[in-house]
């Protein structure tokens, strides 16, 4: 599977909690996940997408270890059937989409 299909997989899912998933892109900053997921009552995480077997490259990985030294949720999204593990751990929920 593509990973265009599986990040067009993750936004769908994301709307249908109620939230958006805006492609992030920082200049000047790069590395940074593809996706910044926004959930209802201010939950927050970051997903870069991958195409399934794929690992994110070195500044992606640093990118990742940064964020979550920081206390944010960032993920690694490979596979469709990661989507709603991720987004519950997001969410704060013990539900899947």
């Amino acid at each position: 599977m593509r990973e265009k299909v599986i990040e067009q997989k993750l936004v769908k899912a994301v709307r249908a909690k109620g939230g958006i998933a805006p492609k992030f892109v920082s200049p000047g900053f790069s590395g940074v996940p593809d996706r910044l997921i926004l959930l209802p009552d201010g939950k927050c995480g970051f997903v870069e997408v991958k195409t399934p077997g794929r690992k994110p490259r070195p500044l992606q990985q640093s990118r990742i270890r940064l964020l979550r030294r920081l206390g944010f949720l960032a993920f690694v999204l490979d596979d469709e059937s990661e989507i709603p593990h991720i987004l519950s751990e997001i969410g704060g929920d013990s539900g899947g989409v």
